[in-house]
């Protein structure tokens, strides 16, 4: 059963131009443990609903500590859950049932693991990071993007990477450079994630049976890479949709 919290909000910090993360401190209960990939779910006020709207977000944070948790999200255009998470500002008590959801870190100390996610669907991908590392065996992390300023965590994946030799990762953009006459800066891979995810299984030689999969993000990416996956065979896929093709108002 999940627990009524009441948390503090202690930091706010706009990753891109759309993109924050959300830092709570418990106050009460004074701790949530959780799994990793597990979310919580906010009463969003609506004029004209008396119970108001439930909307979920994924921990972004270590479940290894549970006294604070982060959230990360986009700002939706005429998001009621979105705008109202973006209204608040340190200091602010907020109020949230949890922890909840099926998609979490399992247990596989003998399987590589591979993480694929678009836009925020990396939320509760990271917190699996940072519980599964340092682990035991390779973990990969394919993250899409659309252009430059939709960049965030490079340099906490760079770090990750720096100090975990198991582990590696790559980001691509599918709009890379919006203004025709800018500068290419970019130089990472172009286009949508599922390319990634074939050279991945083909530089494995095509094998899966030692593979363990987490997909989040756009229900057609998700849907593409669970087939990409299920033609080298059979393997534990773990999917998460955050939005459909458009992603909706949330």
């Amino acid at each position: 059963m999940s627990t009524l919290c009441t948390a503090r909000v202690t930091r706010t910090q706009d990753l891109t131009h759309d993109v924050r993360l959300l830092t709570l401190e418990l106050r009460d209960p004074a701790a949530l443990p959780f799994a990793a990939g597990q979310f919580v779910s906010f009463t969003i006020p609506v004029e004209g609903l008396p119970h108001g709207l439930t909307r979920p977000y994924s921990m972004a944070s270590d479940p290894r500590e549970p006294r604070r948790i982060e959230l990360l999200f986009n700002l939706v255009t005429n998001g009621p859950g979105s705008t109202w998470l973006f209204s608040k500002r340190e200091g602010d008590e907020v109020q949230f049932r949890g922890p909840a959801g099926t998609f979490v870190l399992r247990d596989y100390p003998e399987r590589t693991l591979l993480f694929v996610a678009t836009g925020t669907g990396i939320a509760p991908i990271r917190s699996m990071l940072f519980a599964r590392l340092p682990s035991p065996t390779p973990v990969t992390l394919l993250w899409g993007l659309r252009s430059e300023r939709d960049l965030y965590f490079q340099d906490e994946l760079a770090t990750l990477a720096d100090r975990h030799a198991n582990f590696t990762y790559a980001i691509t953009l599918s709009r890379p450079v919006a203004a025709p006459a800018a500068p290419r800066a970019w130089t990472g891979p172009h286009g949508r994630v599922q390319p990634l995810v074939e050279q991945f299984l083909d530089a494995r030689g095509g094998r899966v049976d030692d593979l363990a999969v987490y997909v989040c993000g756009g229900s057609a990416m998700i849907r593409s890479v669970s087939d990409l996956v299920k033609a080298r065979g059979v393997c534990p896929i773990h999917r998460e949709q955050y939005y459909k093709d458009p992603p909706p108002a949330s």
